[in-house]
């Protein structure tokens, strides 16, 4: 074997070096690999072959935190002159299976099979051999080392029997695991707290949770591991009841709650929705760790219970990564997209670095607001600070500049993508499906399984809506159908809801009708809801208020049907039974929801409700607004009131119909951009018909393109036509 033995302080190698001043040496604990390998060349140069000196030097060598002094010690493992014994074998398959490279434990224990066959191993090897296979998940290894086990006859071995589950459940085989523990017979707090991890990884919480009780049957005192893991289960299960009971058995065993255990309390009553319990844990703890409470932050961002999650997250006095991470979430889910943005700056200005978690939900939120501009600095900080080969960042990419009105972006991040996935190919394809491109995004469902990546549910909820929206029935029907007898999905409300829509925005309102009575899942709100809308714009005013009322059934309290009850009624002119639902939904608390229109101009975005003057420069937007009025009554604009369904003059409803948010919005723009500009707006609910002429018309006189994002689609406005064909 060569070894390098120039390098600096060095140790003299004369031949009356003594054994004893090797052995000092090796007993250093500021032993250099470099002085290692001297000394390695000195007994071989001496000729000193005791095999103990061998093992020291092997054993030092492990001793180093680096790659190379592993690579090291098992070079001069594979060279000992004599084959180690147990003793020594052991020792190194328990150092390598805690180190950073625990697959080199098996090239430890190969070399002792070819050396040795089984002679080389006792009981005790096994342990460390089983944790390095779970460590690098090589299942058909443990499967090798169970039947040798066996074999040995060290079946029985407690320890042996507790590595063995711990390596199955880690390899995703809970049931082999709960085969050995069954097996088992004397079962320490160790062997039920693997188990009890086991079937939690597995995410079999029901299981965890009635092996906690035979625990307590078999007299077995359950530590804070085991606790902790059973909290938790009930948490990820939602079983409030069973986590309260077993916060009980806490408080009456005396259990200390330690941060751990804490943290997992306050995490199960957040994933429950008792927030007010979560809070009474919380406050009740004398220390208050940093992961204690940004988990309080994550259960009231995930029931939208925004401010509250502020208030803990303001009062940390120590705030990591994840903690930055989950309030940026938190925004972002919230409908509070700018907050996000604002809070992600804020995190930068204290020095803390984002992770893949941290942007994914920056692009989620920038892809709700809609901002192309905003939408653009993100890619630029992703790909200046290493994300930008990320697979799910550009996966949000394509969605982001996707929602953002850009589809040219969402298509040049798909196209330089060095890997794609189903999600790429989803994203893309509802990129086109959401801008009325049903062309391409039928030819990228086509392309897709053309290379043979396999379309699931949420892929043809896309391909079903671009059909959809550019009236696509027969295709649309030929889809549904493949799904099901050429892809074996089942289809769900989604798919369901999608094909009633098909049929509604068609026209076929008896077909959609029929869909929902011959579907095999029970009509959701969402399916009544799309029949609703169809049959609004179809103008059905009897299916529309039946489907209204199937819908209120579900949801007493839902606006859009109320909304449409009262505007059927208004319709025939029934103004007493317009405010008997006007009434009901003021006494139930239900209003409607407000619309409202956001445009970007000078990287800041300003918003506009109906009727709106609280802008800054309003005086001028109305005066542009009665302007641009006045030039396209030249070309033939007359505002449509006919929507708007309130007992007023006719005057006042033209007053009405002009003061639209997103006239406001576009008259700001004009303000500002001129022609061959792009106006990008964004508003929260369905464009109305006279908006939609207004735009259009727009975009003819003034010569610039308008793009518009509603509730369900993009509208591209350019030359006094829109990119839905007028069919939305």
């Amino acid at each position: 074997m060569s070894m390098c033995c120039c390098c600096c302080n060095t140790i003299p190698l004369t031949p009356q070096t003594p054994t004893t001043t090797i052995i000092t040496t090796l007993n250093n604990n500021s032993t250099s690999l470099t002085q290692l390998k001297q000394l390695h060349t000195q007994i071989l140069r001496t000729h000193l072959s005791p095999t103990f000196l061998y093992h020291r030097l092997l054993l030092s060598s492990l001793s180093l935190p680096s790659p190379s002094a592993i690579n090291y010690a098992l070079s001069v493992f594979s060279h000992l002159p004599q084959p180690p014994p147990p003793p020594i074998s052991n020792k190194v398959f328990r150092f390598l299976s805690r180190s950073s490279e625990p697959r080199k434990t098996l090239l430890a224990y190969e070399i002792v099979r070819r050396r040795q066959g089984v002679v080389g191993l006792d009981r005790f090897c096994f342990p460390p051999l089983f944790k390095a296979v779970a460590r690098v998940y090589d299942f058909e290894i443990g499967v090798e080392l169970h039947g040798l086990v066996e074999k040995l006859g060290f079946a029985d071995d407690p320890f042996i029997q507790t590595g063995l589950m711990r390596m199955y459940a880690t390899c995703g085989r809970v049931f082999q695991a709960r085969v050995v523990f069954d097996k088992m017979l004397h079962r320490d707090v160790v062997a039920w707290s693997t188990m009890v991890d086991g079937y939690c990884q597995s995410g079999f919480f029901g299981d965890v949770l009635r092996l906690f009780e035979e625990m307590k049957s078999s007299n077995v005192e359950p530590d804070k591991m085991i606790l902790v893991s059973v909290v938790s289960a009930c948490g990820r299960a939602g079983n409030l009841s069973y986590g309260k009971a077993i916060h009980d058995f806490i408080i009456e065993t005396c259990a200390e709650i330690d941060p751990h255990l804490g943290s997992a309390l306050v995490t199960m009553y957040a994933n429950c929705g008792c927030m007010d319990i979560a809070r009474q844990v919380y406050d009740s703890m004398p220390w208050k760790n940093v992961v204690i409470s940004t988990n309080l932050v994550s259960g009231y961002s995930k029931l939208g219970q925004i401010k509250e999650a502020r208030l803990v997250f303001d009062q940390m006095v120590e705030k990591d990564l994840v903690c930055w991470s989950a309030m940026i979430s938190g925004y972002s889910e919230s409908d509070q997209p700018q907050e996000a943005l604002n809070l992600f700056k804020e995190m930068q200005t204290v020095g803390i670095l984002p992770d893949q978690v941290t942007m994914l939900s920056v692009i989620s939120a920038c892809a709700h607001l809609g901002a192309l501009d905003k939408a653009k600095w993100v890619h630029v900080y992703v790909n200046r600070n290493g994300f930008g080969r990320a697979l799910p960042i550009n996966n949000a990419l394509i969605d982001m500049y996707a929602k953002c009105g850009s589809l040219d972006g969402a298509h040049e991040i798909f196209d330089k993508m060095r890997r794609r996935n189903v999600i790429s190919w989803t994203s893309m394809i509802n990129a086109f499906a959401i801008h009325g491109d049903a062309s391409n995004a039928l030819s990228f469902f086509n392309k897709m399984k053309d290379e043979n990546v396999e379309p699931n549910w949420i892929t043809f909820v896309g391909v079903l809506y671009a059909c959809s929206h550019a009236g696509l029935v027969d295709e649309g029907r030929k889809i549904f159908s493949s799904m099901i007898h050429e892809h074996n999905i089942t289809p769900k409300h989604e798919h369901y809801g999608c094909m009633v829509d098909l049929f509604g925005r068609a026209g076929l309102l008896r077909e959609a009708l029929e869909i929902i009575e011959t579907m095999p899942l029970v009509p959701n709100a969402v399916i009544w809801g799309s029949l609703m809308a169809a049959c609004r714009i179809n103008g059905e005013s009897e299916l529309g208020e039946f489907a209204a009322n199937q819908l209120l059934e579900i949801e007493p309290d839902h606006d859009g049907a109320l909304v449409m009850l009262s505007n059927l009624c208004a319709k025939e002119k029934k103004w007493e039974n317009v405010g008997n639902i006007r009434n009901l939904m003021k006494q139930r608390g239900v209003s409607k929801e407000r619309g409202y229109s956001k445009i970007e101009l000078h990287n800041e975005i300003h918003e506009f409700l109906i009727a709106d003057k609280k802008h800054k420069e309003s005086d001028q937007i109305y005066k542009k607004l009665y302007e641009v009025v006045d030039e396209l009554k030249l070309v033939g604009y007359a505002p449509n009131t006919d929507n708007v369904l309130v007992d007023l003059k006719e005057e006042e409803k033209r007053d009405v119909i002009l003061w639209h948010s997103e006239k406001l919005a576009l008259c700001y723009g004009l303000l500002t951009e001129g022609k061959g500009s792009c106006i990008r707006i964004v508003k929260n609910l369905r464009v109305c018909e006279d908006c939609h002429t207004f735009i259009k018309l727009v975009a003819k006189v003034y010569e610039i393109e308008i793009v518009v994002r509603d509730r369900t689609r993009f509208h591209h406005y350019k030359g006094g036509v829109c990119s839905c064909k007028d069919y939305w």
